[in-house]
């Protein structure tokens, strides 16, 4: 499940987050990288232990916090700090596919989901695109900044070369409640389909029985 979840900052946070990112001082993003994935990039990144990464790696974690979408269809156990890159002309990430497993603090964390948040105006760069290979085909993500991708970290994807301009996001893995990409599907059309109908026929007493359904399917298949 490949989702767009809109206006995770405001432009007026993202302005911020550009002026400070502006004067950060970035680094070679292959240091941070694994043996396979260090071949294939090119970029440069904020290093997890820079306090400016720290900062805003928390203000990203308080707006995730705070976006009813983003809960729902991640049903977050555990977000991994949140990372910053920065890809100038003729960066790139040439395919790959995220580690099983990130550490934070000597603790593992399984990435279930992956995330990137862009923080650079489409307009601004040309390439960049991310594309990640879903079963329906190429899906290529270049989005208004502000704005979040969230998908299955078992999916093969990259970035596009960049060939004018700069593309800057954040980007961070998520372990889930719930394990299973299909069965958080399920749980995110279910939690979606409860709200319409709240909107459309608020106080009905079905809405009782399908939000008992929910959470039944929830603590059937979380993992604790």
């Amino acid at each position: 499940m490949l989702l767009r979840i809109p206006g995770v900052l405001s432009a007026e946070q993202v302005a911020e987050f550009r002026r400070k990112l502006a004067a950060a001082s970035w680094t070679d993003g292959r240091l941070t990288a694994g043996y396979q994935s260090a071949r294939a990039k090119k970029n440069l990144q904020l290093p997890e232990s820079d306090p400016l990464a720290r900062e805003l790696g928390a203000a990203v974690g308080a707006a995730l916090e705070r976006h009813a979408l983003f809960v729902a269809a991640a049903l977050p156990r555990r977000i991994f700090p949140p990372l910053f890159n920065c890809y100038r002309s003729g960066d790139g990430f040439a395919n790959h596919i995220d580690n099983a497993v990130r550490y934070e603090s000597g603790q593992p964390l399984r990435t279930d989901l992956s995330a990137t948040l862009f923080l650079s105006p489409p307009e601004e760069y040309d390439g960049g695109e991310l594309v990640i290979e879903e079963p329906t085909g190429q899906q290529r993500v270049k989005w208004p900044a502000g704005d979040l991708v969230l998908y299955p970290a078992t999916r093969l994807h990259r970035v596009e070369p960049v060939t004018r301009g700069t593309r800057v996001a954040s980007f961070f893995w998520i372990q889930s409640l719930v394990r299973s990409a299909e069965q958080r599907r399920v749980l995110l059309d279910l939690d979606l389909a409860i709200q319409q109908l709240e909107r459309d026929h608020s106080g009905h007493p079905a809405l009782v029985e399908l939000a008992g359904v929910y959470h039944n399917l929830l603590r059937l298949w979380t993992e604790i």
